[in-house]
This record gives C-alpha cells, sequence and structure tokens, in this order.
C-alpha cells in the first residue's frame, strides 16, 4: 500500500471513528486531497513559470516594425513589458493547459500583499477553492473532488469524508509549510522575480487584441513548438497573454486586472469546519 492510499485510509478512519465527537487532525483532512491538489500545483507552477520564462526569452528578438513602440526591437518590447508587469500590485492569472493527466485550468486573483482568491481543478475530477486572507488559507473541495479521490476506498469511508467535507471550508496558517505550498499561485512577488530579459529569436508578428484591448504579437518557435506573447499596446505595457501550440502541454495563460484590489474575505464561521474540535 503507498503513502497516498495509507492517507486516505486514515483520514476515513478518523472521519467515521470521529463522527460522535467531531475529534480530528488538520493535518490528516490536508493530506486527503493533497496527492491531487499538489499534481495540479507542480504542473500548472513550472508550466506557468516556462511561460514567464518564455516572456523573458523574448526578450532579443531581431524583428522590428513600426506602429505600437514605434521602431523598438523585440527586445525593448519585452524589457519594457517584464517591468510593468513586476510593477503591478496585484493582477489576475488564468491558465488553460491540456496535459497527459487531462485539462487543468487555473484561475486566481493575487496581490503583492499576500491576499488571494482563486480555484484550481482538473477536469471531471473536480476543483478546490482558495481564499488567502489575514494570515489564514482557507481551501474547500467539492464533492465530485473527494469522490475521484477516495475510489477504491470503502463506499461507506467515501461518502463520511464527502458529508463532512465537501463544500465546507477548512483554515490552517498561512505560515504552515502545507499552506505554502498550496498557494504559490498567491506569492505574485515570487511568481515574477526571477523574469529577466534573455537572449532568443523572437520576433514581433503584427497587432490583434485580447479581450478588447490591443496588443502587439511576439513569436517564437522552439523546434514543433509554437510560442505567442501579447503585450498591451494601450497604457502600460503589460504582458496580456502567453499561448504555447504544438508541443505535449498546449497552454494559454491569460494575464488582467493589473493594480484592481483583491477582494479576500474571510468565509462565514458557519460554513468553516473546525478541524480542532
Amino acid at each position: 500500500m503507498n503513502r497516498v492510499d495509507s492517507v486516505h485510509r486514515l483520514c476515513c478512519y478518523c472521519l467515521i471513528r470521529s463522527a460522535d465527537h467531531r475529534r480530528t487532525d488538520a493535518t490528516v483532512f490536508s493530506d486527503i486531497t493533497g496527492a491531487f491538489f499538489m499534481r495540479l500545483v507542480t504542473r500548472i507552477a513550472v508550466n506557468t513559470s516556462c511561460g514567464l520564462a518564455l516572456v523573458a526569452l523574448a526578450a532579443c528578438g531581431s524583428g522590428t516594425a513600426a506602429g505600437p513602440f514605434g521602431d523598438l526591437s523585440g527586445s525593448e518590447v519585452t524589457t519594457k513589458a517584464i517591468t510593468a508587469t513586476k510593477k503591478a500590485a496585484s493582477l489576475r492569472l488564468s491558465v488553460d493547459m491540456v496535459t497527459e493527466d487531462g485539462r487543468i485550468k487555473a484561475d486566481f486573483s493575487s496581490s503583492t500583499s499576500g491576499e488571494c482568491t482563486g480555484t484550481l481543478a482538473q477536469g471531471t475530477e473536480g476543483s478546490v477553492e482558495i481564499i488567502r486572507t489575514g494570515g489564514t488559507v482557507y481551501t474547500k473541495y467539492d464533492e465530485a473532488l473527494l469522490r475521484s479521490e477516495g475510489k477504491g476506498e470503502p463506499a461507506a469511508e467515501v461518502d463520511a469524508t464527502v458529508e463532512m467535507l465537501a463544500g465546507r471550508w477548512m483554515a490552517m496558517k498561512a505560515s504552515d509549510p502545507d499552506a505554502k505550498d498550496m498557494t504559490e499561485f498567491c506569492d505574485l512577488k515570487g511568481l515574477l522575480k526571477d523574469v529577466e530579459a534573455k537572449d532568443t529569436a523572437a520576433r514581433r508578428a503584427g497587432q490583434t487584441e485580447v479581450d478588447g484591448k490591443r496588443a502587439l504579437r511576439l513569436t517564437e518557435k522552439d523546434g514543433k513548438e509554437k510560442f505567442t506573447i501579447l503585450v498591451a499596446t494601450e497604457g502600460e505595457p503589460y504582458i496580456l497573454r502567453i499561448t504555447s501550440e504544438g508541443g505535449k502541454e498546449p497552454m494559454t495563460m491569460n494575464l488582467s486586472d493589473f493594480g484592481k484590489p483583491v477582494v479576500a474575505k474571510k468565509p462565514a464561521a458557519k460554513d468553516i469546519i473546525d478541524l480542532g474540535q
């Protein structure tokens, strides 16, 4: 029996045996979906980092053209985009990617102050909502996720887990190591701190629009994989979209809501399950 299976059995055992007095271990409950969650966080974080790194790599394209940004080279346009994006006090990051494990989506609004809200999901396996505010991280798993992660376990144990946890918020300190892993997308400074301009052959490829906003297109190919970066041409030159196609894990990453306040509110007390009781 592997560690994940052991965790499932331990969690379900605790749920049933503690039904009368509602006593359990918060760490055990956070682990019930930990394997699922960390698979998604790791996969998306890696691709998000790669996407942002790609923007940095686009810095020294040789193509230049008149129009938006005048005669600035790919290097100069990208440097401006990186600088502007890194200065944003908050933004919304949405990722939609296809992997060998299925389709994965993430949608987070994060601020440099640490306030954050978002959702992470994988196909039909379910989703988890996250709120980080005031030094506390709140997570809420849906029934589909709990049942997906409980496959192979006794039905009664899975039902008990769903009854107690589905649609309920669980809380942990933001300083907890598990919480830090789960809220990687909430660390806006961390996501952007290593994005710097480097050499590549990216080229300017005309103008387009992203959700009604005019943008300059930069493109680059790496073997069969094609990357496209869209940079705002009006207002601050923020990075608006990064896409990859033709590779093993095609992805679209949208960045928006730059500088908008992140509304991260603590869930109502009646909706929070106290795992320490």
